[in-house]
């Protein structure tokens, strides 16, 4: 096992938890908000199963997985807008709670719950399909073009997967608000994408054609 790795990944994982907790729990004012940690267990326990899957079996995955330095300037304007959408709606997510300004239902939050949870092995599938996959954009020595399994169906599932992880987050907070707000995931995603395949045109033998083959982007017969 490589030790320096998993320090990283362990370290990143409770940065992590921290953050997310405090974005959550302090401006709810209180440890009872429920929705709060029903969104911190199905995050980050799956999270967690998933590293230690990656560690033994994908270093080299878990390690372009844990690199946030993105080389192109387009993409860092993108990872900061993420970066506010995310404050913003976690914060407004646990003072709506505090405030009770608009609850909704519980049981949608245990309906996005699982739709959360799908989500997430989707996700997994796609890091099983692709080994290439970084999380900054940018094309690596002998890679391929993936044209298989969910990258038959949209150019980038790995967006589709995290489009539905977004939006469920604020539902299983209880918070219609920071529905709202998440909403800008859409066109972050969009201006993320068309750099990503300009990068991927220029420098990914074959994506082109690939392009023609495979017409949707994110979701199929939408985008």
């Amino acid at each position: 096992m490589d030790s320096k790795l998993f320090a990283q990944a362990i370290i990143k994982f409770l940065s992590g938890l921290v953050i997310v907790g405090l974005l959550l729990f302090l401006p709810a004012g209180t440890f009872s908000y429920w929705q709060g940690w029903l969104l911190v267990g199905i995050l980050f326990v799956p999270m967690f199963i998933a590293g230690l899957v990656m560690m033994k079996k994908s270093p080299d995955l878990l390690r372009r997985r844990l690199d946030v330095k993105e080389q192109e300037a387009e993409q860092k304007t993108v990872i900061a807008l993420s970066g506010l959408m995310f404050l913003a709606a976690f914060l407004v997510a646990g003072l709506n709670f505090r405030f009770g300004w608009i609850l909704l239902p519980d049981w949608v939050s245990w309906a996005a719950a699982v739709v959360f949870l799908l989500a997430y092995a989707l996700y997994a599938e796609v890091l099983r399909e692709n080994v290439w996959l970084s999380r900054t954009v940018e094309v690596q020595e002998n890679q391929k073009v993936i044209d298989t399994g969910l990258y038959g169906v949209v150019r980038h599932p790995m967006y589709m997967t995290t489009l539905l992880l977004f939006l469920a987050m604020p539902l299983v907070l209880g918070s219609i608000l920071s529905f709202v707000i998440m909403l800008a995931y859409i066109p972050i995603i969009a201006k993320r994408i068309r750099n990503e395949e300009k990068v991927l045109e220029s420098g990914l033998e074959g994506y082109t054609e690939y392009k023609k083959r495979v017409r949707y982007q994110v979701i199929p017969f939408v985008w």
